[in-house]
């Protein structure tokens, strides 16, 4: 008898095989899920989901939910918040679990102490066994490799709800899941790998399909913009050949205008350059290939293509993201004149007054004024959560659970203040969540369902103003006796207290 709980969550688009995967469930000794939850993320669900003749007990727990084609962030997040169980497990539509999969999920699970907020299955790709893989082929198996790749992993739902689950800006199949796993390890969680297995055969692709995959490449910028420089570390994410492209594609282009412009020299110089990097990249696809003609032929074909799409997609995210900082600061200010859906509060010298790295509920303070400010926030209907550093946590002074038995004590003293968003990171961690990095602010806005730039941020340091700032929302300082001039000088809104902070934010009022 299985001692944990658990649903499983399939988002799907309707492909013929999730009908063999809702049989695969079926087969094979094991606990049972509570509920089979399938989301519909068709864009035009128009006609209900087809699944045939499948098992009688996975038919009697299946559940269909709609996500209205916004992508697999997006359908995941709907899945696991239709389901009720302590863990959530889920699966691509297109992998098959071997018989006794549910047993071997029930044991791993099973075999997490409470520290682990995931447990990742082992995915398997069947390569051919009379020839060498195509491209697409090895392509797929990398999975294999991948850290994190939600084909088959289960979240503890306490994980999920604390970090607000998948950041649905993430609308492919691609980032969204090293996003996720980067955020449940930054709170403090383990992602471990557990026993059992899943098949994810290789689907067939037309000679386009690797091309068509550098859509992906407009991803990263986001993951940069999120998590610091540093993400792929965090991500184990392995860099590619993304300079190689930049590279290809840059020779490439200033090939054609130099020569447009008269410079023949130049231009057949550049040109080798980028027929070289062209050459040496087709054949490092060929090579490891089958090498039959048509395999040549798509290899050539697309390495030409991949470099350009593979910038050119890269270069849209960078533009994604930057237009969103700009839009969201002008929206910003315009913020002022109508209330904010969300407040959000540092904690250590705003709600309470500040003692370096406590983790001591005992020593825990209010700040006067907070509970008169936050019963106005209460009155008016919006949402509160609070942002904070714990970089005591990276330098051993203190402990995860010693900064929850802190918030714990702040909230018996000022009741429920919503979700609570820590940066445990040191100040050299290059991480994205410490503020004046935007992530925390970010996160918490998608966990509470509005934009960052309809939240206000409210805080008594630069970085806290500055955070807010990055992440398009309205900052307001409130100085405190260790506030330093400069970055009084530097906040574009400063109030005397916390009432009067509230007051400005209910009452639209920037004077």
């Amino acid at each position: 008898m299985s001692t944990v709980s658990f649903d499983i969550v399939i988002p799907t688009i309707g492909r013929p095989s999730l009908r063999t995967l809702l049989c695969a469930l079926g087969q094979g000794p094991g606990p049972w899920p509570g509920r089979v939850v399938v989301v519909d993320d068709r864009p035009d669900a128009a006609t209900p989901l087809s699944f045939g003749d499948v098992p009688h007990d996975v038919a009697g727990r299946l559940a269909v939910v709609r996500s209205g084609g916004r992508g697999p962030a997006a359908a995941r997040n709907a899945g696991w918040r239709a389901a009720t169980a302590e863990w959530i497990a889920f699966l691509d539509d297109d992998v098959v679990p071997p018989p006794g999969w549910r047993r071997d999920l029930a044991k791993d699970l099973e075999g997490c102490r409470p520290g682990v907020g995931g447990s990742q299955g082992v995915i398997c790709v069947p390569m051919p066994s009379d020839r060498r893989p195509t491209d697409w082929e090895r392509n797929v198996h990398g999975l294999e490799r991948a850290q994190w790749a939600t084909a088959d992993l289960a979240y503890r739902r306490a994980a999920l709800e604390r970090t607000g689950g998948f950041d649905e800006r993430f609308r492919r199949a691609y980032r969204e899941d090293a996003d996720l796993g980067v955020r449940v390890t930054a709170a403090g969680y383990d992602i471990t790998t557990g026993t059992r297995h899943c098949l994810h055969p290789v689907r067939p692709a037309d000679r386009w399909m690797s091309v068509r995959a550098q859509r992906g490449n407009a991803d990263d910028p986001l993951m940069r913009a999120l998590h610091g420089r540093d993400w792929r570390t965090s991500a184990g994410v392995p860099r590619g050949r993304r300079r190689r492209h930049l590279m290809i594609s840059a020779a490439g282009v200033a090939s054609v205008l130099a020569l447009l412009r008269g410079r023949t020299r130049t231009g057949a110089a550049l040109a080798t350059l980028w027929a070289a990097g062209t050459a040496e990249f087709a054949w490092a696809r060929i090579a490891p290939g089958p090498r039959t003609a048509d395999e040549v032929t798509t290899m050539l074909l697309t390495s030409v293509a991949i470099p350009f799409a593979a910038t050119w997609h890269w270069c849209s995210g960078w533009l994604r993201v930057a237009r969103s900082a700009r839009e969201a600061r002008p929206r910003g200010a315009r913020n002022g004149t109508r209330r904010p859906r969300a407040v959000l509060f540092d904690r250590d010298g705003t709600l309470v007054i500040d003692v370096p790295y406590n983790g001591d509920p005992g020593r825990v303070q209010l700040v006067n004024g907070v509970r008169e400010a936050i019963d106005r926030l209460r009155a008016a209907g919006i949402p509160t959560a609070v942002v904070s550093n714990q970089s005591g946590v990276a330098r051993g002074l203190l402990t995860l659970r010693d900064v929850e038995a802190v918030n714990r004590r702040v909230e018996e003293l000022l009741g429920p203040m919503g979700r609570w968003w820590i940066c445990p990171h040191a100040p050299g961690d290059r991480c994205g969540c410490r503020k004046p990095a935007p992530g925390l602010v970010l996160r918490a806005a998608q966990a509470l369902g509005v934009d960052a730039v309809d939240c206000a941020v409210i805080g008594d340091t630069g970085a806290d103003v500055d955070a807010a700032r990055a992440a398009g929302a309205r900052g307001v300082l409130v100085p405190n006796p260790v506030t330093r001039a400069e970055e009084i000088e530097a906040a574009e809104e400063v109030a005397p207290d916390l009432v009067t902070a509230v007051d400005l934010l209910l009452n639209g009022d920037r004077s």
